[in-house]
């Protein structure tokens, strides 16, 4: 009974799954938490590459330490990782300096200013933007870098000695042609002109990344020659998790970013340039929302009272909806979606008795759900149907963020039985990868379909609640466009529209 690992290299931490094939269930999981390197500049976001190594060796440590597992079972090896990220390495292959990370947005003039080249937005947190700052702010670093690699595609070259890009997470990288699937030479020139011998080849969709090399093997416990698929973008491998390999499969995934994301058999370009036209890391294409505060905002409001988020759920669940006025505008970190990367957030209305732990709190939930929202609007108006939302990632677990989640979207949300749909889906692609080196003629969701689970009775809309968040939705748009002049009014008061006018979201 052959078993495949999954690794989801994240910004919080490494989680990882052991799948047995046969009986089409999770065995083993593990977990290593991590954070970001301290003490940085403002917007500023970077974290130590051996970082996720070392998480990577704990984690798959632990698992084939679980009770009944057997490291010569291990028949394949897939990675997921955070998208966006600059990693960039020397001639020696040995790391130049951290990776700066999706959620840095010290980037933003660089982003500009390849906006204007480009002809259409690039956001602050893609990677064509690092490798322009880096350029400019750290020559030496950038004389001396030699390869260009993602998050994920950096764990692939510590495992096989290979370094690769596959199309899904590429198109995160704000110099990538998703229609046509390769790299779009005259982005990549204006990033910088050394870029293009910098990049590694692109792989066939269903190609290996390679296989285990003798330091791949060891750190992972296993034996040399063990295939290692070719990974993807933690939301590309997040979709075959959770079963978004056939149209009609919504999913929203509420982590430290948020995003919502479906199957699609075309590219699905956003003339707003809020949905981002990515491409699947197993094939076809992911239309995807992604926005930087989510799980962020409850957690300040965890650490300030010293509660748990079972205790704030509880109270926030006494407070009616819409909070008695208060709006929080939860872009503490920026925003992507709409494209402010260097707004703060907001406490809006605020009246005696709104600084009470369950007020805040569901203020925080109300507002990430009602930005999340307005971005599932214009999924809609793109043609992408959201009768009925999977939830994916940890607050997924919230029955008050489900339920408010149903109504602000008008559609029924159920939760997945596995939370870490992306280190399943890592997993799922390594069984896929395998079954199609044998000579199998398999799709991506005949292999994902069996192993994707719902979990109890899905939240449903309530009609009255549905109007009433209706409502607090034009209101939270208004007021970001009161707030931010570089919003698009127009976008901030219009469901059909969007702040953002970025060619990726």
């Amino acid at each position: 009974m052959p078993l495949f690992l999954g690794l989801d290299v994240g910004t919080q931490g490494t989680k990882g799954l052991l799948v047995d094939a046969e009986r089409r269930a999770v065995v083993a999981r593990a977990s290593s938490s991590y954070d970001l390197i301290a003490g940085l500049p403002p917007g500023a976001a970077e974290q130590h590459p051996a970082t996720w190594i070392d998480a990577v060796r704990d984690v798959a440590r632990e698992l084939l330490a679980a009770p009944g597992v057997e490291a010569g079972r291990v028949a394949g090896v897939g990675v997921s990782g955070q998208q966006h990220g600059l990693v960039v390495l020397d001639a020696r292959g040995e790391v130049v300096r951290p990776a700066k990370l999706w959620c840095d947005t010290s980037t933003a003039n660089e982003a500009r200013e390849l906006s204007a080249a480009f002809g259409h937005a690039v956001p602050a947190g893609f990677t064509a933007p690092k490798v322009a700052w880096l350029a400019r702010h750290e020559p030496e670093s950038w004389a001396r870098t030699r390869s260009v690699l993602l998050p994920h595609d950096y764990v692939n070259f510590r495992l096989t000695g290979a370094k690769t890009m596959e199309a899904g997470d590429a198109s995160g990288t704000g110099f990538f042609d998703p229609e046509a699937r390769a790299f779009h030479p005259g982005e990549v020139a204006r990033t910088d002109p050394r870029l293009a011998e910098c990049l590694p080849p692109l792989l066939a969709t269903g190609a290996a990344a390679g296989a285990l090399d003798a330091a791949g093997a060891e750190l992972l416990g296993l034996r040399p020659g063990v295939p290692v698929a070719a990974g993807g973008g933690d939301n590309m491998l997040s979709a075959v998790g959770s079963g978004a390999t056939r149209p009609g499969v919504v999913v929203v995934s509420l982590g430290t970013s948020g995003t919502v994301f479906a199957y699609a058999e075309r590219p699905v370009v956003d003339p707003e340039g809020c949905i981002a036209p990515f491409c699947g890391s197993v094939g076809g294409w992911l239309p995807l929302l992604c926005v930087m505060n989510v799980t962020g905002v409850t957690e300040e409001v965890r650490a300030a009272f010293g509660s748990t988020h079972a205790e704030l759920t509880a109270a926030a669940e006494a407070v009616p909806p819409g909070c008695g006025g208060l709006t929080w505008v939860p872009y503490l970190v920026g925003e992507r979606v709409p494209n402010l990367p260097e707004a703060a957030g907001s406490l809006l209305g605020m009246r005696p008795g709104h600084l009470a732990p369950g007020v805040l709190y569901r203020a925080a939930l109300e507002g990430t759900s009602l930005n999340l929202g307005w971005g599932v609007d214009r999924m809609r108006r793109l043609g992408i149907d959201a009768s009925e939302v999977r939830l994916v990632g940890g607050a997924a677990r919230n029955p008050l963020w489900r339920a408010i989640l149903a109504d602000v979207l008008g559609c029924p949300v159920v939760r997945l039985a596995e939370p870490e749909s992306a280190a399943l889906g890592a997993a799922l692609q390594a069984l896929w990868t395998v079954r199609r080196a044998a000579g199998e003629d398999v799709s991506a969701d005949e292999v994902a379909a069996p192993f994707v689970r719902t979990d109890g009775e899905p939240a449903l809309p309530d009609p009255a609640r549905v109007r009433a968040y209706a409502e607090l939705a034009a209101s939270f748009r208004e007021r970001v466009g009161a707030l931010y002049s570089s919003c698009n009014r127009r976008a901030a008061s219009s469901s059909d529209s969007s702040v953002a006018r970025q060619k990726s979201s």
